[in-house]
């Protein structure tokens, strides 16, 4: 009896290593910019139900296999609980353009996103250059490719 509880704990713990070592991997491949925080503290949920950007409070917050996500409200963490693959952005919240184009980790403005097929897009917008509008112009062809090429970084 003894030695079986013992088996338990022993894979307990290699399953709570593994985890964690996942989680690790995970953020690595992530935009969590400065802050350490996915998508800049914008609440994910948000941005399905109210096509809104909204800055996530602290009070909100959780963690999903490693990334920190912020809410707005408890209503929005507690969807985000519910279905948390939902919500979260593609390609990690890099910009998606630019995952399809070159296969590159670009940062994004938050503030430009689009939701395709119940799905959260983030763009680079600066300095002139908005890349949902590129992105716009070909979005079949440089999503197949972002879809491809993001499966470089994922752990």
């Amino acid at each position: 009896m003894k030695r079986h509880i013992n088996l338990i704990f022993f894979f307990m713990l290699l399953g709570g290593i593994a985890l964690a070592q996942h989680e690790e991997a995970r953020k690595k491949q992530y935009n969590l910019e400065s802050s350490g925080l996915a998508i800049q503290g914008r609440d994910p949920v948000a941005y399905f139900t109210l096509n809104k950007a909204l800055e996530g409070k602290k009070d909100f917050s959780t963690s999903y296999n490693g990334v920190i996500y912020r809410f707005a409200s408890k209503q929005n963490k507690d969807e985000f609980a519910r279905n948390p693959t939902r919500y979260e952005p593609q390609y990690g919240g890099w910009c998606a353009y630019a995952m399809g184009k070159k296969g590159e980790k670009v940062e994004i403005d938050p503030e430009t996103f689009k939701i395709v097929d119940g799905k959260l897009y983030l763009f680079y917008n600066k300095f002139f250059n908005n890349t949902l509008k590129s992105w716009n112009q070909d979005e079949t062809r440089l999503k197949t490719q972002a879809d491809r090429n993001w499966m470089k970084f994922v752990p």
